[in-house]
This record gives structure tokens, C-alpha cells and sequence, in this order.
């Protein structure tokens, strides 16, 4: 399976023989330009401009935008409901609840499971952990804003314990949003700031057995 990174949280997931996939595709507002994609599947996280511009992937597609289970062209898709922050996640808020709820995506690629938290910027509990099952690659999101920020990112991987973590939902030098950088993560992780690839391509058998964090140079344009 190969992922490449477009920025913020948008990811396109492919595999021979398989549909491929695109998360988070966003619109120019965000300062990364125009995307052009191409997939059989589009995953929203929640309705926002950075995240809901399904118009940049081009060609037939089928768009999930919530919660379910979803089988498509040999992918395993589940979508799994999330408040964004601690206080509606344990029903503490007497507000009225977000338009736009974020929903977590488990993708299953022929027995590889990837986890993209959208823009989740709580802790979850041990036990909400454990309902998401073992996660081979967790995209998790480190800038803050409207997502986790580099200690609470800190906090949900050493909770999950993927085998592989791809950070997303930085600042950039392009990005127009307010983010924390890489390296506040980097720094929280007790890592030196590794070298950004092109994309990852793993399978199974690549898989190490202790946590690794892989930093992708986010792909411009097409």
C-alpha cells in the first residue's frame, strides 16, 4: 500500500487491485493551491473547507462522509462518530453540538489497517482505544487549532501503540491556518527531525515492532 500526504489532513491511499482512496480533500482557502485527484472513494472527516472539498477528486467516486461500515472495491471502510473536544466526548457540554462532528476512518487495505483521526483534539479514554482494535498506521493530527496539539498527539499514541505514525495537521510554510510546527512535536516526541519522504509504501511484513514515526513531504498539485 502506498499513502501520500497533500497537506493538512488530506491523504490518497492505493493499492494494486484495490480502489484507492482520498481523505480530507480541501479547497484553496488553505494555502496549499488546487488539488487534483483522482479516486474511487472519498472519506470527509467533517463538513469544513480544509477538509470537505470532495469537487478536487475527479471520475466516479463514492463519498462517505459519517459513521457506517463500508465495502468498496476490496477496501474495509469504518467510520466511527468522535466529538472534537473532551467535554462533549463525556457529555459535559450543555451547548448545542458542533454542524460538523468529526468522524474517525479505519481503512482495512488486505489486512492493514490505517486509522486517520480527522480533526479529533481530545484524549480518548483507554477503553474508547480498545474499541478501535489494533491500528498498524495512525495518522494523527499534532498542530492544534481544531485538532490535537503536540502533547495531547503524544498522549493518543502512546495510548494506541501503532506501529507506524504519520503527523498531519502542521504548519507549513504555504498553509494559511494557525498551526503548531513539526518540530513542537518532534520536540514532545524526544525525536530529532527526521527526512521528510515522498510517500509511504508498506506492507505487512515492513512493519516494525516498536512505534516509528515517519514524516512525509506533502505533495503539490496533482
Amino acid at each position: 500500500m502506498e499513502i501520500v500526504w497533500y497537506g493538512l489532513s488530506c491523504f490518497r491511499f492505493s493499492e494494486r487491485g484495490m480502489a484507492a482512496v482520498v481523505i480530507d480533500p480541501y479547497d484553496d482557502s488553505v494555502g496549499y493551491g488546487t488539488l487534483r485527484l483522482k479516486a474511487d472513494i472519498v472519506c470527509v472527516s467533517h463538513d469544513a473547507p480544509g477538509h470537505n472539498y470532495v469537487e478536487a477528486v475527479k471520475g466516479e467516486k463514492r463519498i462517505i462522509s459519517g459513521p457506517g461500515e463500508f465495502e468498496i472495491g476490496g477496501v474495509f471502510i469504518t467510520g466511527i462518530a468522535t466529538h472534537h473536544d473532551a467535554e462533549a466526548a463525556e457529555g459535559k457540554k450543555k451547548s448545542p453540538p458542533r454542524k460538523d462532528p468529526n468522524t474517525l476512518y479505519l481503512i482495512d487495505f488486505n489486512g492493514l489497517t490505517v486509522a486517520h483521526m480527522g480533526d479529533l483534539d481530545y484524549v480518548p479514554t483507554q477503553q474508547q482505544i480498545e474499541t478501535l482494535g489494533a491500528v498498524d498506521i495512525a495518522l494523527v493530527p499534532i498542530g492544534g487549532g481544531t485538532g490535537l496539539n503536540a502533547s495531547q498527539a503524544a498522549e493518543v499514541i502512546s495510548l494506541l501503540e501503532p506501529s507506524i505514525v504519520v503527523p498531519m495537521h502542521y504548519r507549513t510554510p504555504e498553509i494559511t491556518l494557525k498551526l503548531d510546527p513539526l518540530s513542537k512535536f518532534l520536540k514532545e516526541m524526544g525525536l530529532s527531525a527526521p527526512q521528510p519522504q515522498e510517500s509511504l509504501k508498506v506492507t505487512r511484513p515492513d512493519l516494525p515492532e516498536e512505534t516509528h514515526v515517519v514524516v512525509l513531504d506533502y505533495k503539490r498539485g496533482a
